[in-house]
Parts: C-alpha cells; structure tokens; sequence
C-alpha cells in the first residue's frame, strides 16, 4: 500500500524481499565506505531507514511545491493543488526526474563522489562556496540561453551541495534555526571555519554521540562561534582533534577524536547525531525551497514553468527537404502546422516549443526554433523548394540538430524524398533519440525522377531511363531503423496523398497522448495483435503502415467489423497511400481490442490514445562504491546481466484506485520476452509525489525490447501502457566521467571509459559535437581485451567567440567491428565566460526612516534606499514583489520627500522621478537608464503602517537577483533572503546485523 495516495500495489514481493535482506548482510558484512546523505528512494530500501529524508525525497518535494505555488498564483491556474499536481504531465515528472538523477550522481560518478568540496566534507566550506556560485552562475547562464537541460543538471548539483551542508556540518548544533545565507551571498555575514590546528570535537565511544563538540562549536557559549565539517574517511587525512563524519562506514572516526557528527539519518548505526536529522533535514527542505523561489523570481514565472515542462505538450519538430521537388511537402507541412497552432490556442496550457530545420545538399538548416507560434509559421511560409533534386541528402545532420536542438519526448517529423548521404552521423542520432526518448517519423514521398516497383512485399525505387545510375533497394533503411528504434513510423506515400498522410503530425503531436500498442509485424500473411482500453482512454487511434489484404477489427464484446469492406459501428478507417489511419467509434468500450491482419509485406501498428496516465523508466544497479543505492545505467544496458528497473507513473489523481503488478518486455513483434513484478517504493512521507515502482529483472534480454506496464483502474479494468522505444541490450559499456565547463579560448578535456563485457574484441568510437570543437571526431580503433576496459579523453577547443550559456552536446558511440554490438553516452558541456559577475545588486538604507505608532490607522511610513550593482554588469531590473505601498524611483537623491510628485522628466531635468511601482507590476527594466554599470539608483517606499513589510527585487544584466526586505525604522544594510543553502536527510539502516538474520530465518518458516 503506498500511504496517502489511496492505491493498492500488486506484485510478488517475495523474490525483492530476498535481494533486499541479502543486499543487506553483504552491506554489513563489507562495511562499504559511505560518505554522505543516501541519494534516491532506494537507500530507503536497502537500508530499512524509511523515516529519514534523501536527497531525492526533499529535491521532488521542494520543485512540486514550487510549481504548484507558482501556477496558483497566476491567473490562468486556480484549481486545488491534488488538481493541478495530477495535470502537471509526463514532460513535467522527466524534467524533475533529471535534477534528482544530477543530484544523486554526485554521489556515484567517480569525479564527484569522494571530493570533499562537492559534499562539505572536511572543513572545505570556503571552496563548497565558491563550487555552489559557480553552479548558480551557470544556472542562470543556461536558463537565459533556454537551454533547460543543462540548467537543471547544474541545478542538481547545486542542491546535493547545499543540502549536504546542514547534515555535514555544526550548523544546527549551533542553535541555528534558519538557513546560512553566506554560502551563496558572501556579502552576507559569516561564521568563521575552524583552522587545521584548531581542535573541534571530543572523544565519543558509542554509536549515539552526544556534546562531543567543543563548547565553541555549539550553543552553549557566548563567545565567537566557530564552524566546521565533518571528515571522512581517508582524504584528506583528518588531523587530531577533528570531528569525524562518522557512522560504521567512516574509517576515520577511529581517529581521535573519535566518533562523529553527520545527521544523514535516524540511525545511531550511521548517524552519530541522528537525533538531529529532523532539524537537519528541516532547514535542507527549507534552503531547497528558497533556491527554487529565488531562481523562480530571477528567471520569471514563465521561464521557470518552461524549465521543469509544466504543462507541456510535445514539441512540434519538423525537419524539411529542400530540394525543388518537396513543394508538395512543404504545403503539407505548413498546413498541418497552422492546424496544431489553431489547436493548441483553444487548449489550457503552455503552447510548446516549435522547431524547424531545413535541409538540402550540402546545406543543413539553421535551426528555427521558437516559442511563438506567429514566428514559426512565418517560417514555414518562408520556406521555398529550390534546386537539388539529386541523391542522397544530408537528412542525418538535420535530424540531428533537430534532436539537440528539440526537449525531450519530443515528436520529430522527417519529409523527405531522397535517401542520407550522411550514414556515418547514423549511430549518433540514434543516441540522441534514444537518450531524450524522442520519436522521429519519416514522411517519404515519390520523387518525379524516381518510379516504384513491389518486389516480393518489398518497396524499391529506381531512376527514370535518363540515369543510368543503379539505386539500392535498402538505401532507406536507416530511416527504418531509426523510426523503428525511437518508436515512430517510416511511411511511404506519394505527393497526392502527402496532405491526407500528414494528418499523423496532428494525432502525435495532442496533449496527453499514450501508447497502448507499438508493433512491427514480420509476416506476410495473416497477424493477430491486441491492446487494452482503460476507463481513463478516450479518443483512440491506430496508425498501420503497409499494404492491408484484411483487417478485422474485434471488441471487448467480440463484436467485429471487417475494416477494409464495410462500415460499422466500431470504426471508421481512412486510406492513403502508405498509411492506414483507424478511429475507434464513441463510446469506446473499456477491455481487450484485438486486430487481426492479412498483408502483403510488413506491417506496423502503433495505437495511441487520449490519458493523463502514463509512466517514465530507467534501468539501474545498486552501488557500492561511496552510497548504498541505486545509480542509474547511462547508455543501454548490458545483456545477460541482472538490473533493477524503475518506474514512475504519472497522472493518477490522488484518489484513483489502481493497481500494478508487473511489466512485460516485447520483442519488436510483440513477443513476449520477460514478466517482472513490481513493488512499490512511494514514501509514505509525500502526500503529492510521481508514484514509483521497481522491479528485479533477472536478466535483460539479449535483443531488442519494449516495456509494457500492465495495472488495474479504479473499475478493474486492464490498464496497459506502453513506452515505444526499443531498448537496445549490448556487451559493452561507455561512461564520461566528468563533465567540465567550457571556457571560450580555452581548450577542455573529458575523460572517458569503455568497458567489454565481452570477449576480445576490435571497437570503433566515434565522437561527436554539434557545434565543432572537437580536434578529432574519429572512427578510432582500439583492442580491449575480455572483461577488460580502456580509458582515454577527447579534446575540445571552444573558440574565443563562443556564447557564454551555450550547450555543447558531446555524443560517443563506440560499436564492435564484427557484430552489432554497441553503446552511447551523451554529455552537455556548458560554455561560461572566464570570469563570470557573480556579484548581486545591493541595497542599503539612505537616511533615517520614521518608526511606525502602536496604533496603525491613519500613520504611513516611509523608507529611502540606495540601490546600486556591486558587479561590472550594471542594474538591470526592479520589482515590488510584496507590499501595499508604493515604490518611486529616482535617478539622484530626492532632496525630500515632497519632489515624489507625478512628474516625469528626463535625466537632466530638476524632477528625477522616472518610475512608480505597486506590487503586481511588471518589472521595471532601468538597464536603459543608466549611463555607466556603477551607477546607481534611489528608491523611495511608502506605505500604511498597516502594512509594514515589502519586498524589492533587484536584478543585474547578468541575472543575480538581490531580494530587498522594507520594514518601518530601517536603518541599516538591507538583507537578502537570496538563493538559500540546504543540507539533507541521508537514509540509513535502522536495523543491526542479527535482526536482519533473524528477518531472514523467519522467512524460512
């Protein structure tokens, strides 16, 4: 039962039970090194520690708070919060579920996991300081580059950093009670780090800890307070006197001065101050929520709604021949698109991002792409077909800059009528499909030059007489694959039927849409395939490509319709030339539908349907390298290996009843490989959370495979869903090990490993970016030996010229020369300028300000600041976020307080009132008022003594925002709730070594 979401979850949860105890013994009898808080639910698991708080747990919790406070206070959103949570979508849960997977890295990849800087360890506070500015800095410079991905991989490191800070840390034995606010704003005051020789921690002999520190380092003194941070394990080594991080799994805290002081959970066996792991936990969530705030009032409401996909429908993403025989296409395309527009504008929710580029030979795009559908219609209607007309095209390239370009889950459509010229780019775009789990459709049309045969089921096309040039039958078998792979379609039509067949673009690209069936049949008679409909489907329809012979569809009733001879009340068909479009009939009957086909050649049958209910996965396998837990496999995973696999299942209202039991891997025909059972692993300390399965597969197949969820609505109906991407099982594996930053001029190293899970072997790796800074691209060629590794790096030069915020993506493939096997990593590199403004705006008080009465009525106050930025970048901006009263601005001192009048002069006139704020106005933007970036601006604030608090925000050009608190009487430097620190609950074991046996000798009986 997963508490406060009023569903059941079914599954065997005995074969888990086993892994988990068994996990556990070897954990204790291996005293595996840890070293910080446990990152993902998980750790809950496998430690037993299920009211502790993780990483994962406080960052979810943190960014749906945020979310849902942001849309109630806008005007397009009013429902109640189970409302809005429900319909944030599938594009939203991803987006979160990439920060958690960035923060929870942190503790497995090798570059971060034991650097004390990354987790606060060791009295590195002054260096965790520097390391968090320069993820806010690259934060922002992504969010203003609208590069989203590579904003919220940098957001979750920032957080695993700050949430360690509280655990790690003597800050909540100081008797601090809210959040240290000079580790992202240094100008903010500062407690001291206790030196090398300064002695912080007395000898502790127990599990539980208690007044070990120094009395300096605690409440109970008066005098300077000193701060300090835990060591841990080996390195640096820990000098005499220093607390340990402690807990079974610190080597060091056998180091005087013994014992330890970490708050990762509620476990004395690893927290030797677990009794403080609420409070520490406490100011973690609370310093997670203010960054969120903050990054929310710094970027705007919009942006920050765009950077976690609230609401998004998919991206519509067309890639376009140019050549003079695609006019056809191009009037198709531009018309479907008006279509989607005219769609969405009547529809709640953000309108999506649209993206277009545009190829021919040799040129490949720019990349259109906007968020204003005006603008991309204007260039659709710009484009023209010109010239070319020979094969092959440059289609890869394009459909690569399209998938780097495009978010995930995106829906990407291919016209076209020329097969690649660029079929070495092929292993690369498959990585990036697979990675973002885009879909990419191929629209293939008849090219006036070229004329088609059927031989044997099989399309070909040839060359008119004039060319004498022979043409494979297979040259667009890279499009099949790809298609196939992503869990699109590749349909051939012609130029007549181009505008009938281009109604996919619409079905694909509605809110809200699932899959129930994705198939491709082999066999050239007859084909049965089934899919389910649930209680929460509607508008259900089925794309076939092929040739149909017969096509008898069949309901839950077993009432059948013969789809290609006669009308009835089941469906309706439409046929074009390459395309099979089915509408189930209202009212859908929930159950089993089945499909039985006749055809002549392939089929394949894709069934998509209206659902706010779907589910997200990734494979993953425990780690034992710093953290109990589960890290997430990167690339495909390997073959013949066990592996957990994770689910998240979206968009079940709070009170749905449903159920899941297991998942079921297809075959690409819709075979059966493998059946797991699922267990819940939903905490019961989150009311509004994505609902998380996982599951033990025993061993992943050795071909390619799709995963099906199988559950139960609240009616007891089946309830199927599946994700259209074909896993690709492999015996090798290929890690990046750091991601650097980019400095333009400047050239940078990423290191990466191979591992062969297989026998001796040859490989090719290829390297790729899509912006051309490698030096070498490859194919290179090495030898790894069986159950051996290889390591190297690829070098980047990023040209002077480079735009500070912009996104490199980094994608190796490495393949083995004699058999299909192979992998991927893909990696996004973030160019920031060498010395970045990480100075915020200031505020101070100018002059004395009157104090407020008891007796408010009838009294107003009045406060003068100084507003100035501390940076090179100059003041950009200005908001009242909260307060009754108004906010005047001016260019030079107000003499007093009567020139506030309404006059409004230029900058060299008497008057110098340029401005007037009440809260709910938009920014003011002043960057065009200044005449240098060291000038400043005044400001006046006036308001009832009924209303005695407000809120200025200030921004710089370079986007650091300072929050100005206004009060009655205030006459010193005004504070800053800024971009706040967290520390995190970390999860461990609440049981010992003989109950976990005794747990598992009970289970014998």
């Amino acid at each position: 039962m997963s508490n406060g979401r009023g569903r059941t979850w079914e599954g065997s949860g005995k074969p888990l039970y086993w892994i988990i105890l068994t996990y556990l013994l070897l954990l204790l009898l291996l005293a595996l090194p840890c070293m910080g808080f446990l990152p993902n639910f998980w750790s809950r698991v496998l430690t037993l520690s299920w009211d502790s708080h993780t990483h994962q747990y406080m960052t979810e919790q943190a960014i749906l708070n945020v979310t849902l406070e942001t849309l109630k206070n806008t005007k397009k959103h009013q429902g109640n919060q189970a409302e809005e949570q429900t319909r944030l979508g599938r594009g939203f849960w991803r987006a979160v579920g990439g920060v958690v997977n960035s923060n929870a890295a942190m503790d497995f990849l090798s570059s971060t996991r034991s650097d004390p800087v990354y987790h606060f360890d060791s009295e590195r506070v002054d260096s965790a300081m520097v390391m968090l500015q320069q993820f806010w800095a690259q934060i922002l410079l992504s969010v203003q580059a609208k590069e989203y991905q590579s904003a919220r991989h940098s957001l979750g490191q920032l957080l695993h950093s700050l949430q360690d800070f509280y655990s790690h840390s003597n800050w909540v034995e100081m008797g601090q009670h809210s959040i240290y606010l000079h580790l992202l704003h240094p100008e903010e005051p500062a407690i001291p780090v206790a030196t090398e020789d300064t002695p912080t921690c007395m000898e502790c002999f127990s599990f539980t800890c208690r007044n070990n520190l120094l009395p300096r380092l605690t409440n109970k003194q008066r005098d300077p307070q000193l701060l300090t941070t835990g060591y841990f394990s080996t390195f640096p080594p820990k000098p005499q006197g220093k607390c340990s991080h402690g807990g079974i799994l610190d080597s060091s805290r056998y180091i005087g001065a013994k014992g330890g002081i970490n708050k990762d959970s509620t476990s004395p066996l690893f927290s030797p101050h677990h009794y403080l792991h609420v409070e520490a936990a406490t100011l973690a969530t609370e310093a997670t929520l203010t960054v969120l705030r903050d990054l929310r009032d710094t970027v705007g409401h919009k942006t920050f709604l765009r950077l976690f996909s609230v609401k998004q429908v998919p991206a519509l993403v067309f890639v376009m021949d140019t050549t003079g025989s695609m006019f056809e296409e191009i009037t198709a395309a531009r018309l479907r698109a008006h279509s989607v527009i005219q769609s969405r504008a009547n529809s709640p929710g953000q309108p999506g991002t649209f993206l277009l580029v545009p190829f021919h030979d040799p040129g490949v795009g720019p990349v259109y792409e906007t968020d204003d559908p005006n603008q991309f219609m204007e260039y659709m209607e710009n484009l023209m077909a010109l010239g070319g007309g020979d094969e092959p095209e440059m289609c890869l390239s394009a459909i690569q800059l399209a998938l780097t370009h495009s978010p995930p889950l995106s829906e990407i459509f291919v016209f076209t009528d020329a097969s690649p010229k660029d079929a070495h780019l092929f292993d690369a775009v498959r990585a990036l499909a697979l990675e973002k789990q885009s879909k990419v459709t191929f629209l293939l049309t008849e090219d006036p030059n070229y004329t088609t045969e059927m031989r044997g089921g099989r399309r070909r096309r040839r060359r008119k007489r004039r060319s004498r040039e022979p043409l494979s039958p297979d040259r667009f078998s890279l499009y099949s694959s790809l298609s196939s792979l992503s869990g699109g379609l590749t349909i051939f039509t012609t130029n007549s039927d181009i505008h009938k067949v281009s109604t996919i673009v619409e079905d694909n690209t509605a809110a809200d849409k699932v899959t129930l069936l994705h198939v491709e049949s082999a066999q050239e008679l007859m084909s049965s395939h089934s899919f389910r409909v649930d209680s929460s489907v509607k508008n259900v329809t089925l794309h076939v490509t092929g040739t149909l012979i017969e096509c008898m569809l069949i309901n839950p009733s077993d009432q059948s319709q013969s789809l290609l001879s006669e009308q009835g009340p089941l469906a309706e068909l439409e046929h074009f030339q390459g395309l099979y479009r089915i509408s189930l009939l209202p009212p859908i009957e929930p159950g089993r539908w089945k499909v039985h086909t006749k055809s002549d050649g392939n089929l394949t049958f894709n069934v998509i349907g209206d659902s706010g209910v779907d589910f997200l996965y990734y494979f993953a396998t425990v780690t034992n390298e710093t953290h109990p837990g589960l890290a997430r496999v990167e690339g495909s995973p390997l073959a013949g290996v066990p592996v957990f696999l994770v689910l998240a299942v979206t968009g079940l209202a709070p009170e749905d009843e449903a159920s899941f039991s297991h998942v079921t891997l297809l075959g690409a025909q819709g075979e059966t490989l493998q059946q797991v059972k699922l267990n819940s692993s939903s905490s019961s300390l989150s009311s509004y959370s994505v609902d998380e399965l996982v599951g033990w597969v025993e061993s992943v197949p050795s071909v390619p495979f799709c995963v099906q969820l199988t559950g139960r609505d609240g009616r007891g109906n089946k309830l199927e869903r599946v994700s259209t991407e074909m896993v690709q099982p492999t015996h090798v594996q290929i890690q990046v090990l750091s991601v650097p930053r980019l400095v333009p001029g400047h050239s940078t190293m990423v290191d990466f490993d191979i591992m062969n899970h297989g026998p001796s072997r040859l490989f090719s790796l290829n390297v790729d970016d899509d912006c051309g800074y490698l030096h070498e691209r490859g194919p290179h060629r090495f030898h790894v030996a069986e159950q051996g590794s290889f390591h190297d790096q690829v070098n980047l030069h990023t040209p002077a010229t480079a735009q500070a915020g912009a996104t490199v993506t980094l994608t190796l493939t490495v393949r083995d020369l004699d058999s299909t096997d192979s992998n991927y990593a893909v990696a996004y590199l973030t160019v920031v300028p060498p010395d970045p403004d990480m100075s915020p705006p200031s505020c101070s008080a100018a002059g004395e300000q009157p104090t407020c009465p008891s007796i408010c009525t009838g009294s107003n106050w009045s406060v003068s600041l100084v507003v100035s930025d501390r940076g090179r970048s100059g003041l950009a901006a200005l908001q009242l976020q909260k307060g009754e009263g108004i906010l005047t601005l001016f260019l030079s001192p107000p003499p007093t307080e009567e020139s506030t009048g309404n006059t409004h002069t230029t900058i060299g006139g008497h008057h110098h009132h340029k401005a007037r704020l009440e809260k709910g106005s938009s920014p003011v933007n002043v960057s065009e008022w200044m005449l240098d970036s060291s000038q400043p601006l005044w400001v006046r604030y006036t308001s009832s003594c009924c209303s005695a608090q407000a809120e200025l925000l200030v921004w710089d050009t370079a986007g650091n925002m300072k929050r100005c608190h206004l009060t009655p009487g205030q006459q010193r430097q005004l504070q800053d709730r800024g971009r706040e620190t967290s520390g995190a609950g970390r999860i461990t074991l609440t049981g010992v070594f003989f109950l976990l046996l005794s747990l598992l000798w009970s289970s014998l009986f």
